[in-house]
């Protein structure tokens, strides 16, 4: 079964989304059709920097809370609330929160592979079950 067969005229709250802790200092949850995937980060000041890239999709950032500097090969750019960003696939980019916490919602078009497990969830709409991060039994 496809998400989005799940997910057709289902109202879903954030705040009911299950989150994982990434690393300390910060968590995130994610919701996903077939086509896009939205994962909401929630990023503490202070936390380890972890340049990368990637390669296979463009990268777009919106900060809905906190400021940041969002770094896209080596240069910063300051973003605060309501502010975007679209980081085209392949370049370095990392954040680095200036005030904070800083919830910074990323939208991945095609939806990550490697985030999947995230959206685990979705399965349990059906079956009106709690919403739960990772294999279902």
């Amino acid at each position: 079964m496809s998400l989005n067969e799940s997910l057709y005229s289902e109202v879903v709250s954030f705040d009911d989304v299950p989150l994982e802790v990434a690393r300390p200092g910060i968590t995130r949850k994610a919701y996903a059709t077939d086509e896009v995937m939205i994962v909401w980060n929630t990023v503490e000041k202070g936390l380890e920097l972890r340049p990368h890239s990637h390669e296979d999709f463009d990268q777009l950032v919106f900060i809905l809370e906190g400021e940041a500097d969002y770094y896209v090969d080596g240069v910063a750019h300051h973003m605060g609330p309501r502010d975007l960003m679209l980081v085209q696939r392949g370049k370095e980019h990392y954040i680095d929160v200036t005030s904070g916490p800083c919830v910074n919602i990323d939208i991945f078009v095609p939806p990550r592979a490697d985030y999947a497990h995230l959206t685990a969830w979705v399965a349990n709409l059906a079956h009106k079950e709690p919403l739960t991060i990772g294999a279902q039994s």
